[in-house]
């Protein structure tokens, strides 16, 4: 269903992605920004299923400008390896490259963006920083709390676990504080990564109603 793309950022830089298209016209696209685990399986699966639910979907690959084509699985070892990406983020970086794909669908029509993890955080910071989305989306985003006084310009929703070891409910009580026009869900004894059913922690039952939701959302704001 899907393909390897090339996007252009907007210094001129090249980086990959992945890009999966549905099977007839899609009116609306959504971005999908990685985990530290680069655009791996789970990425691209999740593109295909934003694929076969009508949407056009892409993935950059942020971690390029570090480490071209970079993919991981989840064992304790591969963990340990993608931590080093996210050691001293460079957020305007992600930036620059989540925009290239935004810029690469928006002709086409409404543009979203949704992230997992330190994808989460891109997500939202896109919803404040960028231009051409019309609704954002970000799964357990661990820095989201140090930008929380950024407003989105767009419909923002976030999800986290309320078992999170890297996110207390502090932070998610703090953003809520902050920013009460997002919507903000917490489920129960969900862990961090909890919508991804290649890790350990995954939760099948808070995944499908975060999923749930997330098209929902989507559904009302990609118009």
């Amino acid at each position: 269903m899907g393909h390897d793309i090339t996007l252009t950022a907007d210094d001129g830089f090249q980086l990959g992605g992945y890009r999966a298209d549905p099977a007839g016209a899609a009116a609306a696209s959504v971005v999908v920004i990685q985990e530290i685990f680069g655009v791996n399986h789970h990425i691209r699966a999740v593109c295909d299923r934003f694929a076969a639910q009508g949407y056009r979907a892409i993935a950059p690959a942020i971690f390029d400008r570090i480490e071209r084509n970079f993919q991981s699985g989840y064992s304790p070892e591969e963990v340990a390896v993608a931590r080093k990406f996210v050691a001293a983020p460079d957020w305007d970086a992600m930036l620059r490259d989540t925009q290239a794909a935004i810029d690469a669908v928006k002709a086409e029509g409404p543009v979203g963006v949704i992230g997992f993890c330190l994808g989460g955080t891109v997500a939202y910071l896109a919803a404040t920083r960028l231009s051409g989305l019309s609704a954002a989306v970000g799964y357990y985003g661990g820095a989201i709390v140090k930008f929380a006084d950024e407003a989105p310009k767009v419909p923002t929703q976030l999800h986290f676990g309320e078992k999170d070891s890297g996110i207390p409910l502090t932070d998610v009580e703090t953003i809520k504080a902050k920013r009460p026009e997002v919507d903000v869900h917490v489920y129960l004894e969900a862990q961090h990564g909890f919508g991804c059913d290649e890790r350990a922690s995954f939760d099948k039952q808070s995944s499908d109603r975060a999923w749930q939701r997330s098209l929902d959302f989507f559904g009302t704001y990609l118009k």
